[in-house]
């Protein structure tokens, strides 16, 4: 896979595998819970769609807190847009999650780390739409 590739393949697996784990979907709890973070620098830092800060410690323990907790929720993602140098990769792209009637929509921003097998998330700032 070329760097483009990585970084989009990074973005829809991750938002594939949290749609799972929110809505419990999964026999092998801890291995999706382990592919969830797998894709993380340990460096990782994010802004959430309320402006809080979460580092990638916090979000591996709230992660624990949501396993199948929406069992309605579907996520989609679109208009990906991917830069890179060797070593670093900017994408930006939309979300929209929808619970029973309710839908949220956040325009995203994700710098990844790349290495020869994968891009690793670094750095996603989230503002709702």
């Amino acid at each position: 896979m070329n760097n483009t590739e990585k970084i989009i393949w990074e973005i829809e697996e991750f938002h594939k595998n949290i749609e799972k784990w929110f809505q419990g979907k999964s026999e092998h709890q801890e291995s999706l819970y382990k592919a969830l973070l797998s894709g993380f620098s340990t460096d990782f830092k994010m802004i959430n769609g309320n402006g809080d800060p979460v580092t990638l410690s916090i979000f591996g323990d709230w992660l624990s807190t949501v396993f199948g907790k929406f069992p309605e929720r579907t996520i989609q993602i679109e208009n990906i847009e991917v830069n890179h140098s060797g070593h670093h990769g900017l994408a930006t792209y939309t979300e929209t999650q929808v619970t029973g009637e309710i839908t949220t929509k956040r325009a995203s921003s994700a710098v990844f780390l790349l290495n020869e097998e994968k891009a690793l998330w670094l750095h996603l700032i989230e503002h709702w739409v």
